[in-house]
Parts: C-alpha cells; structure tokens; sequence
C-alpha cells in the first residue's frame, strides 16, 4: 500500500500529475472514449429538454442574468460558465441515462464534462484541451470513487452511509479538471480540489422514497467545479491534505477508510476511462440485467398472463435501491419512480420497448401506471442473491426465477451488464443511442452535423462551435 506517511499530500501528487500531463500522452483509447462521451452525454442533454425539471433548472440558472459565455445544451441561451455547468450537469444525468464507473458505482460523466464544456467554451480553448481536461477530470472522479471503495465489504461506503458519490467526486474531479483547461500550476489545481472538497455534496435518499433532487446533483458538482477552479486562480487556497487529514475528505465522508493506491497508482499512465460502462437502458444500472432479463423472457415467448409469480435475484446492497420498500417498487407512481424499480423494468421489458430494448417514452408518468404492468409487477419479488453477490459490483448481475402455468419455472442468469468492456456497445449502437435522444430535441438533419463536430473535436480550435450546434 502507499506510504500515508510521505509529506507531500494526495492531492499535491495528483495535481502534478494532471498538470504535467499533455493530449499527446493520451492513449488513443483514451481519446476515443472521451469523444465517444461527449456525444452521449450531450444527447442526454438534448433529451432531457423537455423535463419540467429541467426547466426549473433553466429558470434557476438564467434568474440572475451574468455575462453570455456558455450554452446551455439544446436552449438558444447562453449564460455565465458556472450558470451553465449547472444547468448542463442537471441535464446530463436527469434521464439515468448516463455512464457508470464499476466497482464504485458512480457516473464519472455528468458532473465532470459539463463543467469542461462550459469553462472550454467561456475561454474559448480548442478540442484538445477539452478532451485532456475531460480524461483529467473523469479518471479522478473514478479514482477518487475506488478510493471510498471497499474491496473486502464489495461496497462502496458511500453509498452505505447514504451518500451519492457521483456528486461528491465529481465536484472535486471537475474542479481539478476545470483548472488543468485553464492551464494552472500544480499547486492551484491541487487548490480547486482542496475548495471544491467543502462544497461537495449529496444524499440519495430520493433513490428509495421519491423526490427529484437528485437531478440536480451533478449540476450542482458542475457548478462547484468551475467555482472552485476560478476561486483558486483568484486566490482561496485549499488543505494540503484535503482529502486524507485528520478532518479531510475521507474521514468526512466514509470514516477511516481510505484505499491510497486507488487513488494514486499509476495516475496519468493507467487509465480508467476506456472502461466505464456505457448505459443502454435509461434506468438506474442495478436494473439492467433485470431489463435484459425480461427481454430475454420475452424472446423465450413467455407472456405476463402466463406467469404466476417472479422471484428477481440481484446483489445484496442494490436491493435498497431497486426493490425497497416493495410496495412502492411494484407501483411506481411515476416514470422516474419506474426509474429505479425492479419490477417495473422487467414487467416493462417483458412486454417490449424501443431503443436498445427500453427506451425514453418507456419510462413516462403512464407506462409507470400501465394496469397490465401493475397488475404483473403485484406477482414480483426481489431479494438478494448469493451468486449476484459474488460478481457484484464488478459487474450489477440479475438471476430472475420466473414460475410459470404452462412451461414450470423457467431460471434466466445475467451476470454481464451491456455496455462495459465485456459487452461493449457498437459504434452503431451508440449512434443509435445519441440519435435517439437528440432527435427528441433537434430535427434529424441538424443531428448529423454534431456527430461530424464530436469526432472530429481534436481538430477544433475552438470547441464553442460544437455547442452552439445545439441551439434549436
């Protein structure tokens, strides 16, 4: 393990790091991903337009006035960088549509590039800075995630102390990659980290019980990575040992744990990026496997009048998330409610989707309330199982056990999630994916023109005009 005992602190040794680090020293994988992830994430954007939250979100941001430096991703608005982080960074993670980071469960995307795009675009820097800034910025939010990760437990104590990781390492992983664009030293990037650690922030209690806070979270990590990265440039300095001091970081947040060579072994030559796991499904990932479940029961041709009862088996700490309390799970009052319920998704997948297998209009406020998929979802049970618990949370398996009237019971196991380096999406699937979602917002001509933009981003002087593209 890292010698705790050395003087120079953690985020010293990151942020000389990712201030040495240059676009050439990217692997091309790395550069690939980046790109990749920043046309999915911004179809998210343009999908979650229509959200009534977002809305609020946009008013939030446009109330105060500000200086037009930044888009706001499929609005004819532009607003102050900070202003524009936000509203980006709710966008990019309303639909649960976004990457995941495995084991430690967190999305690495929506906090950390939305604050890149809007400082990127404030300053006018050119696609290689972005894209350098981004990789900086999502491999310490993995790093900083696996850091709070325990390997003996397979959890994170994030999430076992109610917290969202997403929010709470995106915010430190965006300031530190906000200040590497602006080209900082080391000791201002280490700063922004060291500020943006007293801002970080966010429970998932809404996961369980309802409320849509938890849209905001990565806007609010966005905003407070460009706050902090502009604050340290002005001058607020940060603990050298914000993250693991007496009173840092880790202690705040998951008590005496803290997994040192997670954080720091091999940062800026071993990277993460390449392998965050792409979602097909816009749903919470602890229910994919349930999803292609159902899809799979449904290719089997097993109907819901044929079935008595279902018994989905997932990893022991998910089923907080996606089967309690079971009474609200089996009848999700609304489509992000459907979000994060196990029964709905297989009930939802079982009778068929569009997409990849379950798409946006699959998880709207009547879908949820569909009297055939409730009247199904009664006949569901979820609980833990030991198998899951084994690959969990390397992968989010699902065993679902289906009883049924004509054919007995009938067991379907899947222990890989779609989208991860195991079972990659195809180029074709993302692009499916992306087309999907940003033909929600902009007509189907308009589309191929920001695809053009995104893969050829290393080449842009100035990345501002990949955002205007999005104006509707």
């Amino acid at each position: 393990m890292t010698d705790v005992s050395q003087t120079t602190g953690y985020i010293e040794r990151l942020a000389d790091t990712a201030a040495a680090l240059t676009f050439s020293d990217l692997p091309d994988a790395v550069v690939a991903s980046v790109g990749q992830r920043t046309l999915d994430l911004m179809g998210l954007c343009l999908a979650a337009a229509e959200l009534p939250t977002s809305d609020a979100a946009l008013r939030f941001a446009t109330a105060d006035g500000g200086l037009p430096q930044a888009h706001v991703v499929g609005h004819d608005v532009m607003v102050p960088a900070r202003a524009a982080a936000f509203a980006n960074g709710v966008l990019a993670h309303s639909l649960d549509y976004d990457d995941t980071h495995l084991p430690s469960v967190l999305h690495p995307s929506a906090p950390v590039l939305p604050a890149v795009w809007a400082a990127a675009e404030r300053d006018h820097r050119s696609g290689e800075e972005l894209i350098l800034a981004s990789a900086i910025g999502l491999e310490l939010c993995c790093r900083l995630g696996m850091a709070g990760y325990d390997r003996d437990a397979g959890n994170s104590l994030f999430f076992e102390r109610g917290q969202h990781a997403t929010s709470i390492c995106g915010a430190i992983a965006a300031a530190g990659a906000v200040a590497a664009l602006r080209g900082a030293d080391p000791a201002t990037i280490a700063d922004a980290c060291g500020i943006a650690a007293s801002m970080a922030a966010g429970i998932i209690e809404a996961n369980r019980t309802g409320g849509t806070v938890k849209r905001i979270h990565c806007g609010w990590a966005a905003n407070c990575g460009v706050s902090a990265a502009d604050l340290a440039v002005a001058g607020i300095t940060g603990p050298p040992t914000v993250l693991e001091g007496r009173f840092g970081f880790f202690q705040a947040h998951v008590g005496e744990f803290l997994d040192a060579d997670a954080l720091l072994d091999g940062f800026g030559e071993r990277w993460d990026v390449p392998d965050i796991f792409f979602k097909p499904y816009p749903a919470n990932h602890f229910t994919h496997a349930v999803i292609d479940a159902g899809i799979a029961a449904r290719e089997q041709g097993i109907t819901a009048d044929d079935i008595e009862r279902v018994t989905i088996g997932v990893a022991g700490p998910t089923v907080r998330t996606v089967g309690e309390p079971i009474e609200v799970k089996r009848a999700p009052e609304t489509g992000y409610q459907a979000q994060f319920s196990a029964p709905f998704v297989f009930a939802a997948a079982l009778a068929g989707g569009g997409g990849l297998g379950l798409a946006l209009d699959d998880f709207s406020d009547e879908r949820a309330n569909d009297p055939d998929c409730r009247a199904l979802m009664q006949r569901i049970d979820v609980v833990a199982d030991v198998a899951c618990d084994e690959i969990f949370p390397d992968q989010f398996p699902a065993v679902v056990t289906i009883d049924t009237r004509s054919r007995g019971t009938v067991v379907i196991e899947r222990l890989q999630n779609r989208g991860g380096p195991g079972a990659p999406l195809t180029s074709a699937e993302l692009a499916r994916k992306f087309s999907d979602n940003a033909g929600r917002r902009l007509p189907a001509d308009r589309i191929g023109g920001i695809v053009e933009l995104v893969e050829g981003l290393a080449r842009l002087d100035d990345v501002s005009t990949v955002f205007a593209a999005t104006r509707p």
